[in-house]
């Protein structure tokens, strides 16, 4: 659960988003986001009948529908999990189609300046998530580096000792 200070200060940073008929569903978002989670965007559109307001995090999208006379319907789809988003801008209005796997969430009626920038937040976002923590690296093919060493050691370049030593780091990772 997010402080309401943290919340307001985050939706502050925001700038322009679209709330549409979802002021229930922002009043209830604090107690959804985690304390170390960062709120990237907001917008709302038409899922399922209804307005939902749709959240999107470092971590996550969250889809929110709080009803007038019955709870709350939520949907979250991690960042790991989105394949990939599509933008349908129509004259008026725009569509936010939301692939995560075999199905899609698909959000129609969204602002279609405020979703385009929405698009783009989430394709942000997932580009820094998905590269966050993780250091492209190439599969060391050990029988082509003993080569290469036993090579520098019959060259002179490189000591018994040296290549011994080089060997047993190349065997033990």
């Amino acid at each position: 659960m997010q402080s309401q200070e943290k919340f307001d200060q985050q939706l502050k940073a925001l700038g322009e988003y679209d709330s549409f008929f979802t002021s229930k569903e922002i009043k209830y978002l604090p107690e959804i986001l985690r304390e170390d989670e960062k709120l990237n965007g907001l917008t709302s559109g038409f899922y399922k009948g209804n307005t939902w307001l749709i959240a999107l995090t470092d971590s996550r999208l969250i889809f929110l529908d709080k009803g007038m006379l019955w709870g709350l319907e939520q949907i979250e789809i991690p960042h790991d999990k989105i394949n990939s988003v599509e933008y349908k801008r129509g004259l008026l209005l725009a569509d936010i189609i939301v692939w995560d796997g075999a199905s899609k969430v698909e959000i129609e009626n969204v602002d279609k300046d405020l979703g385009k920038l929405f698009v783009d937040a989430i394709n942000t976002s997932l580009h820094a998530y998905k590269n966050k923590g993780h250091t492209l690296t190439q599969p060391i093919d050990i029988a082509s580096q003993l080569e290469k060493l036993a090579q520098l050691k019959e060259k002179g370049i490189l000591t018994d000792e040296e290549f011994q030593a080089q060997k047993k780091k190349l065997l033990a990772a």
